[in-house]
């Protein structure tokens, strides 16, 4: 196995502290936001012979296995972050597989640059999402039914908002949801910030189930999304619990430390939060309209000890071993590649000692037995 060296991205959003704290390491007072480990070409994990992607590209079929190639192609198909928010990511929405597709070539035939600051599809693939809570985890995620957030935008007592409850109680329920986006979205800025800053200005007196949106808006004053952001659900997640994210689902991330796994790609449709370009037509037709329960997932535990986070799509398998004290070894060995992290206690993988916040890459078939006291979560694809 190959012991990983990875990259730490400093995203403005990111906590000053969670990694840090992870890792056993001193805070250097900027945000440190994820922690990347996969053969992303953004920033590929370092190996001792060379970047995990280097390792990849050499053997495609010794280190993927045969199976996984035919199946994803020549690459690693999942990235494993840890992912540390100490404040607000954009709202945002990721394609399914056919519109990444025809959205990537259709940027591409027009000739909109990969790097230009309005170019929706930076790839071809779709983006589906897990986040696994290793902290309290605040999130957001899908509609709520309208006819709660029209009683809850009702019980500001905000003037300007009733035109938006009222759109909430008078359409059916993907009619009323895509009509009061569109108009958030597509309000006169200033109308618009008047609106948010009367908003929060209430969250802030109510509290209680307001208070979520009052510390968004403090972070983005002004912002069309603090009203879009009050169209989802709010989530807490305890350790352990986890959100499956996938094609067209409104979402954002609050604050909190967790393991996030997702498919390769970059593709990011934002509805606010964010200084970012926000293409609101495209938007519009990638976002499914549908209210319901966001569905926290909790592991499945198998009789060999394994915890598994079941979703419906196969670039990623996400699972942990909580390991106690005097557990035998376990042979964690898979025909496909793996990426196995320690997020507590000690935990031996092969000849590599992990620590919290320390991984190795597994390819397919090679012999991975691991043993000692802690959990290590398991990420993989699926078959």
């Amino acid at each position: 196995m190959d012991r990983l060296d990875n990259t730490v991205r400093p995203y403005a959003w990111g906590s000053t502290t969670a990694i840090p704290a992870l890792l056993g390491t001193e805070p250097t007072g900027e945000p440190q936001a994820e922690m990347w480990m996969g053969a992303h070409p953004g920033a590929p994990s370092r190996t001792g012979r060379g970047t995990l992607a280097e390792v990849v590209d050499a053997a495609p079929e010794r280190e993927l296995g045969a199976a996984s190639v035919a199946k994803f192609g020549p690459r690693l198909p999942f990235l494993l972050k840890l992912l540390a928010a100490g404040a607000p990511l954009s709202l945002q929405v990721h394609p399914d597989l056919a519109q990444a597709r025809a959205g990537y070539e259709d940027e591409e035939r027009r000739g909109v640059p990969l790097d230009a600051p309005h170019r929706n599809y930076k790839d071809a693939n779709h983006k589906p999402e897990l986040i696994c809570a290793l902290t309290e985890f605040d999130g957001l995620c899908g509609f709520r039914p309208p006819a709660e957030t029209a009683d809850l935008l009702d019980g500001l007592g905000v003037a300007s908002l009733k035109p938006y409850v009222d759109l909430l109680r008078a359409h059916p329920e993907d009619a009323a949801l895509r009509e009061v986006l569109t108009a958030v979205l597509t309000a006169d800025p200033e109308e618009m910030s008047r609106t948010v800053t009367e908003t929060v200005a209430a969250c802030d007196r109510l509290g209680g189930a307001y208070a979520p949106y009052a510390d968004i808006a403090h972070h983005y004053p002004g912002d069309p999304g603090v009203l879009a952001a009050m169209l989802l659900n709010h989530v807490r997640l305890q350790p352990g619990e986890a959100l499956y994210l996938g094609a067209g689902i409104p979402h954002a991330y609050l604050n909190g430390l967790g393991v996030e796994i997702m498919a390769n790609s970059d593709n990011v449709l934002r509805c606010g939060l964010t200084p970012k370009h926000v293409d609101v037509p495209e938007l519009l037709r990638i976002v499914r309209f549908e209210a319901g329960d966001p569905g926290v997932l909790r592991p499945e535990a198998s009789p060999d000890g394994e915890e598994v986070y079941e979703t419906p799509i196969d670039e990623f398998r996400l699972s942990r071993h909580v390991l106690p004290e005097g557990t035998a070894a376990r042979d964690l060995t898979l025909p496909t590649p793996q990426i196995l992290l320690c997020t507590a206690g000690t935990v031996r993988a092969g000849e590599h000692e992990l620590t919290p916040g320390q991984s190795v890459f597994a390819a397919a078939g090679e012999k991975a037995e691991v043993s000692g006291t802690g959990t290590l979560f398991r990420a993989t694809v699926l078959l």
